[in-house]
């Protein structure tokens, strides 16, 4: 299997031994065949001495003896770890920008007031309880309108009091005035029936006068009588009529003080129900927060009137009304990454994703798509895809992030972490085992290391490396030693 497009490091293995003894010998082995040419003929003695030195000089040793007989050069101790097959993602690389996953704008209640106070602790990436005072304004006003409030009231509710009396002193006059009619109509029932006897005795009068038997005197006494009577039941009953004229009078008067009675109160409950109205205005002169979570701005001052927003604050206008504060709610963030569209089929709601900062790149936070936004941008053909991110302090609304999005699971091949090794030139490489034993011991094992460039797919869990390209499965790879290698080292190599 090649190694995709990355450049082989070749094995070295090459072991010089005798090639400067021949070079040297091979002089010496002409000087004496001219020496014996010269010398022909001189004693036998120097010619034995020569022939003796020449047949105790050691001959070259062929390259293999030459490496069998010298010991190997081990640059360290290392243990090794097999190219494993494993779960590999197949990602999307993207970027976007952190956000709000919900960002609440804190509104004032109350317009026209001065902002009074702002506790120290409310300020910009601080925590807030829901219901925690951000901001106190001026109730100086409200107060002078609840008490003035108040005692329009009370005078109200003695104008009650003072009704309710009249009303009593009406009932008390229609009670007399029945009490009254109702005498009346006794004494007409009197004079009535003293009439009717009047009437009687005036008829028997008639016929005794008629008779002679009384004078015409006694009759006319009797007739004057009735006048009278009659004259006495007509002055009862205009006496009744008045009476009854009486009671009907007292009684429209009471209608008329119940009706001023419920005015009266109606007032008072107008008075108590503007007071409440201020009491809840000066309630809302305390701005607390609508929920928990982070202050991400703090565009309130002391001194700022309420609805009225500096120049400098224009654009911080929400529904006509000037906005104090925004709270990140439950400081939870999101990434806000742009996807081209003939790549969003490939991603999924609740995919991992893996996001990281060029500040921090220490840090991989892990995260999940919620939600892909429909409308696509026509000028960069881009989606909109949200992914939420755990609380962390890393990330802050505004910043830039990449993201590696999990579109896919396929088999690869994996090796430890630790065998992963950095270079300058930011390539990464590793050192694999190479050639055959070098060492004839069996309880010891030397290779030959050498490297290879590679490429990382992703990092895994278990301290786990995912690889592209630029190894095999089942070749080993040094795991402890690695930082201390270079290519063509031997090493013993230790099981794990």
């Amino acid at each position: 299997m090649g190694n995709d497009g990355f450049s082989e490091v070749e094995e070295v293995e090459s072991v010089k031994y005798g090639d400067e003894q021949n070079q040297h010998l091979a002089p010496q082995g002409s000087n004496r065949s001219w020496m014996m040419a010269l010398l022909l003929g001189t004693c036998l003695g120097m010619g034995l001495t020569v022939m003796g030195m020449s047949l105790l000089r050691p001959r070259s040793p062929s390259p293999t003896k030459a490496v069998e007989s010298q010991p190997i050069q081990i640059a360290m101790t290392v243990t090794t770890a097999p190219v494993a097959s494993g779960s590999v993602n197949q990602t999307l690389d993207t970027n976007g920008t952190i956000a709000a996953r919900d960002l609440i704008p804190v509104l004032p209640q109350a317009n026209g007031l001065q902002i009074k106070k702002i506790p120290e602790n409310v300020k910009e990436g601080a925590f807030v309880r829901q219901g925690q005072v951000l901001a106190i304004l001026d109730d100086s006003v409200l107060q002078a309108q609840i008490n003035q409030a108040r005692a329009d009231m009370e005078s109200d509710q003695a104008d009650v009091q003072s009704k309710q009396a009249d009303l009593a002193s009406k009932q008390a006059n229609i009670t007399a005035n029945q009490a009254i009619a109702q005498q009346r109509r006794a004494d007409l029932a009197q004079a009535q029936a003293r009439l009717e006897e009047a009437q009687k005795n005036l008829q028997r009068y008639q016929q005794l006068v008629a008779s002679g038997a009384v004078s015409q005197q006694e009759y006319d006494t009797r007739a004057y009588t009735v006048k009278t009577l009659v004259e006495s039941v007509r002055v009862a009953q205009e006496n009744v009529r008045t009476a009854m004229a009486n009671v009907a009078s007292a009684k429209a008067n009471i209608g008329n003080g119940v009706a001023m009675v419920n005015k009266s109160q109606a007032i008072v409950r107008s008075s108590a129900a503007k007071i409440e109205q201020l009491k809840t205005q000066l309630e809302q002169t305390i701005v607390r927060s609508p929920v928990a979570g982070i202050i991400a701005e703090k565009l309130a001052r002391v001194g700022d009137v309420t609805g009225v927003p500096p120049q400098t604050q224009v654009g911080t206008v929400v529904g006509g009304t000037q906005k104090l504060f925004s709270i990140i709610k439950e400081g939870k963030l999101e990434l806000q990454a742009k996807v081209p569209e003939v790549e969003l089929a490939q991603i999924k709601i609740g995919s991992v994703v893996e996001v990281t900062s060029d500040l921090n790149r220490q840090v991989t936070l892990q995260g999940r798509v919620r939600e892909i936004q429909p409308v696509i941008n026509d000028t960069r053909r881009e989606a909109t895809v949200k992914i939420d991110l755990p609380t962390n302090d890393v990330f802050k609304v505004g910043m830039f992030a990449r993201a590696r999005i999990n579109v896919d699971t396929s088999k690869g091949m994996v090796i430890p972490q630790k065998a992963i090794q950095s270079q300058a030139d930011g390539s990464v490489i590793v050192f694999v085992l190479s050639g055959e034993d070098l060492d004839n011991d069996q309880n010891v094992e030397v290779r030959t290391v050498r490297s290879q460039k590679v490429a990382v797919a992703e990092l895994m869990p278990g301290d786990k490396v995912a690889i592209k390209a630029g190894l095999k499965l089942g070749e080993q790879v040094v795991i402890d030693g690695a930082g201390y290698l270079k290519d063509g080292d031997h090493v013993r190599v230790v099981s794990q």
